[in-house]
């Protein structure tokens, strides 16, 4: 009868060595140590002198994949070709290339092409999600359920979209590894191997009836480097990149700007946010933390730009996880904004969501309905202070408070 998974899985080890019969040769072999390998018997084509392969070790590799691993086997020994040389000859050519070598060769090869945040998200995301798993790995070696592991580790915590980015990186390195020759075959899973996938509305966004009681719960936060950063993120609705790459000598404060730079925005076009009353003062609080780095956020190191997931760490422990993201900012600013009146086109310029194929010159493209913009960015301020508990700030449409 074929082992079941329960059967490998309980299989204990004993004082000698003992094996549980698959079929069609395949045998699970259990160690003392407690080690439990794939074999299969059979005859070298060319001495015809009975000898064993090692297909792999359970649970590395699942019942499924050595019975298809066998079938490559057979079709190997029937060829006249040896498995265990064939193994023998991978190894060679594949010899010190493990996959933490490959994937920074292919990151490399590709990092011209990116911007600088791209590049910073794509090798911290291998570093911590793919290379403490399979980095030492034998690039030739790996197979779907080594791969199918890592996603679905990911997909455990909730992180489906970024499973399905770390899938597509898998995917790209290991072609490049096929096309140089390091590897014979892609062992990626296809893109239906997501055991779950995010909902069409990829950012969940705040609800202004959660305003409130959100913006208490943040301001209790302990950090203050951290609680700044959502804060003034909430206040410029800006991308969470950029916020997390932020200098000091961005902000220009006679101006009552902050001009970020392309390397520091999504699309590679430099940006400028009019600063409102509320975003100045809060860098202005802020500077006595981090004003020995250029950087206007750090938390342990001043030369250290904050990870990916830290402001959403913020949003997490607060517990609002469930809630919102750091991008559904954006989202609640862009509806309470068309609520209140402001041009379409101001609102989307401030998002830096308009094309830049009408303006000429970079400053500009970047300056474009800026009278209106710093209007927006004040209306918002002061409607972010008139959905603090116990606010008395009335703001109404296009920036005309009273109190």
């Amino acid at each position: 009868m074929p082992i079941t998974n329960t059967q490998a899985d309980n299989a204990k080890p004993k004082a000698q060595t003992y094996r549980l019969n698959d079929g069609g040769g395949l045998q699970l072999e259990i160690r003392p140590s407690g080690r439990k390998c794939w074999l299969y018997r059979y005859r070298n084509p060319s001495t015809k002198k009975p000898t064993v392969h090692t297909i792999g070790e359970y649970p590395q590799v699942k019942i499924g994949a050595a019975r298809t691993k066998l079938m490559e086997v057979k079709g190997m020994i029937a060829k006249g070709i040896d498995p265990n040389a064939q193994k023998q000859r991978d190894k060679m050519r594949g010899q010190g290339e493990t996959f933490k070598d490959v994937a920074l060769e292919w990151y490399e090869k590709r990092k011209p092409k990116w911007t600088e945040t791209n590049a910073t998200q794509t090798l911290q995301s291998l570093e911590l999600d793919v290379f403490p798993y399979i980095g030492g790995r034998v690039a030739s070696e790996l197979e779907p359920p080594d791969l199918m592991q890592i996603i679905k580790r990911i997909e455990s915590r909730g992180s489906l979209s970024k499973a399905g980015k770390i899938l597509a990186r898998l995917r790209s390195i290991l072609q490049y590894a096929m096309d140089t020759g390091k590897i014979k075959t892609n062992p990626t899973p296809s893109p239906g191997a997501l055991t779950a996938r995010p909902s069409g509305n990829h950012f969940n966004a705040l609800t202004l009836a959660d305003l409130p009681a959100f913006m208490a719960d943040l301001e209790a936060y302990r950090s203050e480097v951290l609680r700044r950063a959502v804060q003034f993120t909430l206040l410029t609705f800006a991308r969470t990149g950029s916020v997390r790459m932020a200098e000091w000598q961005e902000i220009d404060w006679q101006a009552k700007t902050w001009n970020i730079p392309a390397a520091h925005m999504k699309m590679g076009e430099a940006h400028i946010v009019p600063l409102s009353r509320q975003a100045l003062e809060l860098l202005q609080a802020l500077q006595p933390f981090t004003r020995d780095s250029r950087l206007i956020f750090y938390t342990n190191h001043p030369d250290k730009v904050l990870s990916s997931n830290a402001l959403l760490q913020v949003i997490r422990r607060i517990g609002w996880k469930e809630k919102t993201t750091v991008h559904g900012f954006r989202a609640l600013a862009s509806s309470a904004m068309h609520d209140a009146g402001f041009e379409p086109k101001v609102i989307e310029k401030q998002l830096a969501h308009a094309e830049r194929n009408k303006i000429a010159g970079a400053y500009n493209y970047m300056a474009q309905y800026m009278p209106e913009r710093i209007r927006l960015m004040q209306w918002w301020g002061d409607f972010l202070d008139s959905q603090r508990i116990g606010a008395n700030v009335v703001v109404g449409k296009f920036g005309q408070n009273r109190t």
